[in-house]
């Protein structure tokens, strides 16, 4: 397992990851997500018995890669934002932009299966939660799928930094090496989510900085059998 190294202000900050979590289901209109259960339902995707969701995944599985493999076309990311735990105290907590890259044919069969299926791709640069603390609304999340934008919001559409903190801290899992992805915002419909490569923004309108993940996709040769 590779360690994560982030460039925070021009200071290297290195992470072992050991423990990987995924948020589901997290927008912050908890009505607008039992609208969107009901679709991916018609989709065929399970159900959630409860939300917001909570899934645990390899840890090995957070990355930073220019390149991800996969083993058919019907994988797609998703633009989130991260939390990294690096250090004991409040401002060693870190926040930075991912892509969680899922297999949705596998999916349908198990939301939790298909976080198994593809990495946690994250960005190399990283920013301090507490140095944007008090904009953190305002903070913008975009993704592009294969060079067309199929994303964009704020994190104002996603349960806060603070309320997942929280939520780890009362599990006894905000410790370094936690790494939390927030889960994501709509994508647009009429874009093909199933592209060759994937890029994605967290941006802070005050400063004009922006943090981005990037990478293309590999097909992998059919199994041998």
């Amino acid at each position: 397992m590779f360690p994560l190294r982030f460039d925070v202000n021009g200071e290297t900050v290195e992470v072992s990851v050991t423990t990987l979590l995924n948020g589901g289901y997290a927008g912050r209109s908890q009505d607008d997500v039992a609208a969107h259960v009901a679709e991916l339902a018609e989709l065929g995707v399970p159900a959630p018995t409860s939300t917001p969701c909570l899934y645990p995944v390899a840890p090995y599985l957070a990355m930073q890669p220019d390149e991800v493999p996969v083993q058919h076309e019907r994988t797609s990311g998703e633009a989130e934002w991260a939390l990294v735990v690096a250090g004991p105290e409040e401002r060693d907590v870190l926040l930075t932009v991912a892509c969680d890259h899922t297999d949705r044919a596998l999916e349908v069969h198990g939301v939790a299966w298909s976080k198994q299926a593809g990495p946690d791709v994250l960005g190399r640069q990283a920013w301090r939660l507490v140095d944007v603390a008090d904009r953190i609304d305002e903070l913008t999340l975009t993704a592009w799928a294969g060079g067309e934008k199929i994303q964009q919001g704020t994190l104002a559409e996603l349960l806060s930094p603070q309320y997942w903190l929280d939520d780890l801290r009362e599990r006894g899992l905000l410790k370094p090496g936690t790494v939390l992805l927030s889960g994501t915002i709509p994508m647009d419909s009429a874009v093909d989510q199933f592209a060759d490569s994937w890029r994605v923004e967290l941006g802070d309108p005050k400063t004009g900085a922006t943090i981005a993940c990037e990478y293309r996709l590999d097909r992998m040769p059919d199994p041998v059998a």
